[in-house]
């Protein structure tokens, strides 16, 4: 009887109900708490593998500038620069070289994020614009979730799954605040920094003619941010200002593919060029005193106003006593036609211009023109553009009166504006450099990749002929590639930045 008594009491019973839901309650506990902290391993791992993948990528776009040992670079960069750790995935710790990636080259991206790579896949050097790495895939031990699993009777606990990361970055350089221009490259080799000291006679484009060599036109300007100088104008006075104002253009063009605008602005052309010489006609005529569109500091040019004005009238005389920068030789000889050699005569130039004039250049004649501060590498050493900033430094000294020549029909400073620019890069053109052969141009084309930003020097004011529709001949020298050697340094202008980003 008591035991019947005792077994009715016990199951009528609620003591030690708490324990028994706080014993469920535990193991639920334990359990969220190994899940989360797995999965917080798995987070870090992926976080972890996905920065790496970002440096590398970013590392290896950094070199695709599209030269020839581009892949190489951009190979040797992933490998040998970035380094980084991981925590929780097996294997080491230490994050770097190939073994921890793999790295392709593409040439376009797809147009939606979806679509895997893989279709433009490329090993050539000059069409790589993008590179894709892949992290390899680290194992993440889930060491509690599978402790739980094996204390509630699962087993062992389950595999440890995969963790992997894929980044794509992709390189390309800016050009801003340059003047809209485009020239044709006698061959796909051919670079700025091998030719200083060459010049080249540029001349326009026929519009729906195929481009050769030397041929020249207009960039596009539509699609650019235009800074406070040029916002609001449109048309004829937007070029003007585009190829003609001095500060604050800033519209930026990319090397990975511009826009040729049609037509040649027939008309306009010198004018918009020959501010630089103090030369204001036709559309430039009402901007002489407008310090946006201030002369050179130095505009020896050969040629004097006609009556003896300050201003260059539509017929200028040649000067009696001084001559412009000569051309290359291989011009008046015909052995060249749109590219020269370098070989120019600085003794008939000197000679002419601070000599006694008597054909023959004497020791000396010279001595006036000290070295310019801001050059020191020889290989500039004889270009026209040196000879140039040695004349304004002479201008300069205090000894010299402010002017360049003396007793001569040219000071070679400014006389018909009232201002004059500080700047030595006021007849420094920037020009983009393109593999017309590859890429015909005709007018209007677009995404037209760029070779190279040349920094040229116009050596003579602009002229055209009385064709129908006139050709025009811009005479130029090559001082260096833009942004990068040449005379940059000493600041010839523009403004040039290499753009790596992430794409994926």
């Amino acid at each position: 009887m008591p035991r019947i008594k005792f077994a009715r009491k016990f199951r009528k019973s609620e003591d030690g109900t708490v324990a028994v839901l706080w014993g469920m309650a535990l193991v639920v506990f334990l359990a969220l708490s190994a899940f989360t902290y797995d999965i917080g391993r798995l987070g870090i791992t992926q976080s972890e593998l996905q920065s790496f993948a970002d440096s590398v990528a970013l590392a290896s776009a950094g070199e695709l500038d599209g030269r020839p040992d581009a892949i190489t670079r951009a190979t040797g960069a992933a490998a040998a620069l970035i380094q980084d750790r991981q925590s929780f995935g097996a294997g080491s710790h230490t994050l770097s070289g190939t073994a921890d990636y793999t790295l392709t080259f593409h040439s376009a991206l797809p147009a939606s994020d979806l679509t895997p790579m893989g279709a433009d896949i490329t090993t050539d050097p000059s069409d790589a614009f993008f590179a894709q790495v892949v992290a390899a895939p680290r194992s993440v031990s889930l060491g509690l979730t599978g402790a739980v699993s094996v204390l509630l009777g699962n087993g062992s606990g389950g595999v440890a799954p995969l963790v992997g990361a894929e980044a794509v970055a992709g390189f390309t350089q800016e050009a801003c605040d340059i003047t809209p221009l485009m020239f044709c490259l006698p061959n796909a080799s051919y670079t700025a920094d091998a030719n200083i000291g060459t010049m080249i006679r540029l001349r326009s484009g026929g519009q729906g003619a195929a481009w050769g060599p030397g041929d020249f036109g207009f960039l596009d300007p539509s699609e650019a941010d235009l800074g406070s100088t040029c916002a609001g104008l449109n048309g004829v006075q937007l070029i003007a200002c585009l190829v003609g104002a001095e500060d604050n253009v800033t519209q930026c063009y990319q090397s990975r593919g511009v826009d040729t605008e049609p037509g040649q602005k027939v008309g306009i052309e010198d004018a918009i060029f020959n501010i630089r010489f103090d030369i204001y006609r036709g559309i430039m005529n009402g901007k002489r005193n407008n310090a946006a569109y201030a002369p050179a500091p130095n505009v020896i040019s050969g040629v004097v106003p006609r009556g003896g004005g300050a201003c260059m009238g539509p017929n200028p005389d040649p000067s009696p006593d001084t001559i412009g920068m000569p051309r290359d030789g291989c011009f008046a000889a015909g052995t060249c036609t749109r590219y020269g050699n370098g070989n120019w005569n600085y003794g008939s130039y000197i000679d002419r211009n601070y000599g006694n004039n008597n054909g023959v250049f004497d020791a000396g004649e010279d001595s006036a023109l000290t070295a310019y501060a801001g050059l020191t590498d020889p290989k500039y050493a004889g270009t026209r553009y040196e000879t140039y900033l040695r004349e304004i430094m002479h201008g300069d000294n205090p000894t010299a009166g402010g002017n360049i020549l003396t007793g001569r029909a040219e000071t070679g400073r400014p006389r018909c504006s009232s201002n004059m620019s500080i700047r030595p890069e006021r007849r420094v053109v920037i020009a983009a450099g393109i593999d017309c052969t590859a890429n015909p141009v005709a007018g209007r084309t677009t995404d037209v990749p760029v070779e190279e930003f040349f920094e040229m020097f116009l050596t003579e004011p602009v002229g055209s002929d009385a064709g129908s529709p006139p050709t025009l001949d811009l005479w130029v020298e090559i001082i260096g590639s833009a942004g990068t050697s040449g005379y940059s340094a000493a600041g010839a202008g523009g403004i040039f930045r290499d753009v790596v980003q992430l794409y994926r």
